[in-house]
């Protein structure tokens, strides 16, 4: 008989999801070598986590941490709003999430065994999805905000600051959460991504019959209104839509910014 341990039965059944009884049989049948057993596994069709592998992770939680300077969010992802919205599903991530934000990678690291617990307690495909970590420079403010349906953040912010207050931070944090933008200025848009837009703008504008000799000047104002939708510092704030982010900052300047939403 093969020599294995409870140990291998228990890696073997993390990584598969198999029952306990058919990952003895797998590393009796491969001489204890996990490796060969988990293609037994799969070929016998006794694998549960490559079946579950396989399903949309289109549900899930977020966790948004600020501590001393550092902050992370994180997703992590499953199949369903009933196990994402579960304590110890939002508990976990809310755990990930503190250690990130410590430790950077190692903090994730240090929570894998649990994710996969995770998958064979709930039976769902769970996964770590998007995740950003951010030191403050000396002298910024690290802010956040987390927005919380049915009991588990589904939309994360985090923004630094340099030149402003916490307060100030934060409610730009807040308008980053429900306005979505994908760059912070112009210059962060890809020149490939600007002209193909330009082209779709000047082919839009001659479908409806504008005079060519006005066409330039059309484009550069439809241009305008594009950049205001997905560009942070040109959108109008969401408070107040007479006053851009550009203007509320004043002096201040958002060094960066993070956003993680669920099903995204």
């Amino acid at each position: 008989m093969a020599e294995f341990t409870a140990k291998d039965v228990a890696a073997l059944r993390a990584r598969t999801g198999a029952g306990i009884l058919d990952c003895r049989r797998a590393l009796i049948e491969n001489d204890g070598d996990i490796e060969k057993s988990v293609v037994w596994l799969r070929e016998q069709g006794l694998s549960g986590a490559t079946r579950r592998a396989d399903r949309e992770r289109g549900e899930g939680a977020v966790s948004v941490v600020v501590n001393d300077g550092k902050g992370a969010v994180v997703a992590l992802e499953c199949e369903t709003d009933f196990v994402a919205k579960s304590a110890e599903f939002v508990r976990l991530v809310d755990d990930i999430a503190d250690s990130f934000a410590a430790s950077g990678e190692e903090g994730i690291a240090a929570h894998e065994s649990e994710i996969d617990s995770l998958k064979l307690t709930l039976k769902e495909n769970i996964a770590l999805g998007a995740t950003k970590r951010f030191v403050a420079e000396d002298g910024d403010v690290l802010e956040s905000y987390l927005h919380v349906q049915n009991g588990r953040g589904v939309n994360g912010v985090l923004v630094e600051l340099s030149g402003g207050s916490a307060e100030l931070a934060h409610d730009i944090a807040v308008h980053i959460a429900f306005a979505r933008p994908e760059y912070l200025t112009r210059d962060e848009v890809p020149a490939a991504v600007v002209a193909a837009e330009r082209e779709t703008i000047a082919a839009i504008s001659r479908n409806e019959g504008k005079p060519e000799a006005q066409l330039d000047k059309i484009i550069e104002g439809r241009l305008t209104g594009w950049y205001k939708d997905r560009v942070l510092v040109d959108q109008a704030y969401a408070r107040d839509d007479k006053m851009s982010i550009s203007q509320v900052l004043g002096g201040a300047t958002v060094r960066r910014f993070a956003q993680v939403v669920v099903g995204a």
